[in-house]
């Protein structure tokens, strides 16, 4: 089980990296994007997403600091999730539509994150096991 553990792990890590890597490869893009959904300081929060993205995505693929990591990607899903893919105020079906997809992946994604809270640490082939990093235990 410790190897399938590690491989959904690289798995996800790895699709977060992804995320992370295109928001600075495509900051332009996505800033024009988010601007036009009313987002402040849109270079800045396309930043600031991709920075969260990327060291929750590091964080779950290298199992360490997990917590830290799953907060980050709290603080990136939740807002992304209901600004940019706000599916009920889209007029075009076909927006709708794909918002609604996105807005479903953000919440099943959000979810497999939030799972890895529950997983008791340090796990299996992590930097924390590796390392002997001291774990508190959750109150």
């Amino acid at each position: 089980m410790d190897r399938v553990f590690l491989i959904g792990r690289i798995l996800l890590g790895c699709f977060y990296l992804h995320g992370a890597y295109r928001h600075f490869a495509d900051l332009e893009a996505l800033a024009r994007s988010a601007a036009l959904h009313g987002v402040p300081a849109p270079h800045v929060a396309v930043l600031v997403a991709g920075a969260l993205l990327g060291f929750g995505g590091a964080s779950l693929l290298l199992g360490l600091f997990p917590a830290v990591g799953t907060a980050a990607l709290i603080l990136f899903f939740v807002p992304v999730t209901f600004v940019m893919h706000a599916f009920w105020a889209d007029a075009d079906p076909v927006l709708r539509q794909m918002d609604l997809v996105s807005f479903g992946r953000n919440v099943a994604l959000l979810g497999a994150s939030l799972m890895f809270s529950a997983i008791p640490r340090p796990w299996a082939y992590s930097v924390e096991a590796r390392l002997h990093l001291p774990v508190r235990a959750l109150i």
